[in-house]
């Protein structure tokens, strides 16, 4: 649990899929795809971690992602029908969006966001889920040019909103990348569930 008796938090930094969606471009959504198109999907998931880190940080299209890792010999589905099908695997988690869209309103704590994801999936999933009405900007690695657990996003973040680590409140589902951010000196929690995050998020 999180103690707030040290000093007054004043910036929430949030990370997305996995907290507040599912995950933009996951193993699961993968594998499905491999099912439904009918590709290797070993082979392609070799090539996948060789360059997705890539499309994350904005330094490569999702065309060009696409190019290296499925359309790099001749397929029987097209390049559109695959992007959409990558858009439609974005689902809204329970409970969470709907209520931190209702809190938002009520707090006076600036949100932001704090993410990793390609470019072109990032601006579907802030417009497809109106993300907006949570977070007053998104940090998020296809913007910054790096991803986490790189230190220097955390650090970036810090210095536009001007706020010391400690003055700040971050949440990831992802053990490991709340860890990075705590050795920022960033106050942050495993996102676990909704009951104990709307718990903190009230606190």
């Amino acid at each position: 649990m999180i103690d707030f008796k040290g000093s007054k938090i004043k910036v929430v930094f949030m990370d997305v899929g996995g907290v507040l969606l599912t995950n933009g471009w996951g193993h699961e959504s993968r594998q499905k795809a491999a099912k439904i198109f009918g590709f290797d999907y070993e082979e392609m998931d070799i090539l996948h971690h060789f360059i997705y880190n890539v499309c994350e940080i904005g330094s490569i299209s999702l065309d060009d992602y696409l190019d290296t890792v499925l359309f790099n010999q001749s397929r029987d589905f097209t390049k559109v029908d695959f992007k959409q099908f990558m858009y439609e695997q974005s689902v809204e988690l329970p409970e969470m969006l709907s209520w931190l869209k209702s809190w938002k309103k009520k707090t006076i704590l600036p949100v932001f966001a704090l993410n990793n994801e390609s470019l072109e999936l990032n601006e579907y999933r802030i417009e497809r889920f109106k993300l907006h009405d949570v977070f007053d900007g998104f940090f998020s690695s296809c913007y910054l040019r790096c991803r986490k657990p790189d230190p220097r996003i955390y650090q970036t973040a810090l210095k536009i909103t001007r706020v010391n680590p400690e003055e700040c409140l971050y949440l990831d589902d992802r053990p490991m990348l709340v860890d990075a951010a705590k050795k920022q000196g960033i106050r942050s929690m495993l996102h676990e569930n909704y009951d104990n995050t709307r718990y903190i998020l009230e606190k």
